[in-house]
């Protein structure tokens, strides 16, 4: 009987999964949809004018670039990439996929709404109790703690905290146009050549045969050069010399550890 886990990655599920049964129920991701799906998006879905091929929801789009700045993530490739990867952004994209021009654009389009929205879902979180959105924190902590806990719910004191949210806002967009201007893309790029299952595990095999290869022909150099020094050194004994140095290791078959 075998001591591991079954590895079954063919078998179709039996009946469609829901992407509502795929996160728990207090994740951070459901807050983000859910908030979302509370603000009032009018101001950006009517500025879509409904010709040409259908567009994603600005809602998605908007959950998807706070979900992933409020995780670190900035750069639009790498939330592309998550829709893919990460269970919590294909919840957020409810199972669809937004290229990273399609959310670079989106962001650059609606950036003075976005940071808007942004800052409204934070500042709700706040209101909610929430102490952190993600990295980002929501208590004032970069603001200076004041003595009076009366001062401190104070009218002021809120203004203080939401203005602290909105730069950090502005910071987080910024950081995400500096990641897509930077045009590096995230993660191993797949050639499209080697894209599907039979075309990938065929060059596989080809890599590895090259490195088999390389390395019996490394073995052959490699032998003869040892050879030669054993002979030298036979050659220096039989004269009565004594060889300097320790012998040579006689080398391995096969390719190396960091054969590529």
């Amino acid at each position: 009987m075998s001591r591991f886990v079954a590895i079954d990655r063919d078998t179709a599920y039996l009946l469609p999964p829901s992407v509502d049964e795929w996160l728990p129920t207090d994740h951070l991701a459901r807050f983000v949809v859910e908030v979302i799906d509370r603000l009032d998006l009018d101001e950006l879905t009517r500025q879509y004018s409904g010709r040409g091929s259908a567009a994603h929801h600005p809602a998605v789009l908007l959950g998807l670039l706070i979900y992933g700045y409020a995780n670190g993530v900035h750069s639009s490739r790498k939330i592309e990439r998550a829709t893919y990867d990460s269970v919590a952004f294909r919840y957020v994209a409810a199972n669809t996929h937004p290229d990273h021009d399609t959310l670079a654009t989106f962001r650059r389009r609606f950036l003075k709404e976005i940071e808007a929205l942004f800052v409204q879902v934070l500042v709700l979180a706040r209101e909610m109790k929430l102490l952190k959105l993600g990295h980002i924190a929501l208590d004032g902590t970069k603001i200076k703690a004041n003595a009076s806990k009366h001062k401190a719910l104070s009218w002021a004191h809120v203004n203080k905290i939401e203005a602290q949210l909105r730069q950090e806002v502005q910071t987080l967009l910024t950081l995400a146009e500096k990641s897509d201007r930077a045009g590096v893309p995230d993660g191993m790029d797949v050639p499209a050549e080697i894209a599907r299952r039979e075309d990938r595990l065929a060059a596989i095999a080809q890599a590895k045969a090259k490195i088999e290869q390389r390395g019996a022909e490394r073995y052959l150099a490699e032998k003869q050069e040892f050879e030669a020094k054993q002979a030298k050194r036979k050659a220096q004994r039989d004269a009565g010399k004594k060889p300097r140095g320790t012998d040579p290791e006689p080398p391995t078959e096969g390719p190396k550890d960091r054969a590529q």
